[in-house]
């Protein structure tokens, strides 16, 4: 079995949040995969899924974005999912809005729910799909920017992202990380 772990914050207040790309990727691939019903467990929301390629388990915790290491290492450790068959999706300020990049392992990169789940763990050894947000205008605080939704300008963008990163998840359970990385992380997807 693999996991598949989109990172977020639980909440209506939050849903269309740029820190909670990750939950909406998830989202969609259980809509693709005709998921069954969300069910809770290990601090999380979780829905499995049968595939060709095997059993895949979606999950979004629920810990709130800076504790989701906590859910995944419960998830991990109760499924019997080893690190190198979870692969974590979050939003990134590093990267452009319509740019993906997937890593083998890695730094937290100032990530704070990525750096809950490497302490978590014990290992930054977990395969990860970043997504782009950019960084926040002059004058407007990290914590504002990524807890902001997105302009109506960007939604469009947004779609596509979110639809290249299901694929680059179908990928990965597919083909494996290198395979994906090969296929997605020259990707940036732009206004028309």
């Amino acid at each position: 079995m693999k996991a598949i772990i989109g990172l977020g914050n639980p909440g209506d207040r939050y849903a269309g949040s740029r820190h909670n790309l990750g939950f909406m990727v998830v989202d969609r691939l259980a809509a693709r995969w005709k998921a069954p019903k969300w069910q809770r467990r290990h601090q999380a929301q979780v829905a499995k899924v049968s595939l060709p390629e095997g059993q895949i388990l979606l999950v979004k915790p629920q810990t709130y974005m800076n504790n989701s290491g906590t859910a995944v290492r419960e998830i991990a450790a109760s499924s019997g999912i080893p690190q190198e068959d979870l692969l974590v999706i979050y939003d990134d300020l590093d990267l452009e809005v319509g740019q993906l990049r997937l890593r083998r392992k890695g730094s937290a990169g100032g990530h704070k729910g990525v750096s809950s789940i490497i302490s978590c763990l014990g290992t930054d050894d977990f395969h990860r799909l970043r997504v782009g947000i950019g960084k926040p205008p002059p004058g407007v605080e990290v914590v504002d920017y990524v807890l902001g939704d997105f302009p109506d300008k960007e939604w469009e963008i947004i779609e596509k992202v979110v639809a290249s990163a299901c694929e680059a998840a179908l990928v990965w359970v597919k083909d494996g990380i290198d395979e994906a990385m090969a296929r997605f992380n020259g990707l940036y997807l732009k206004e028309d």
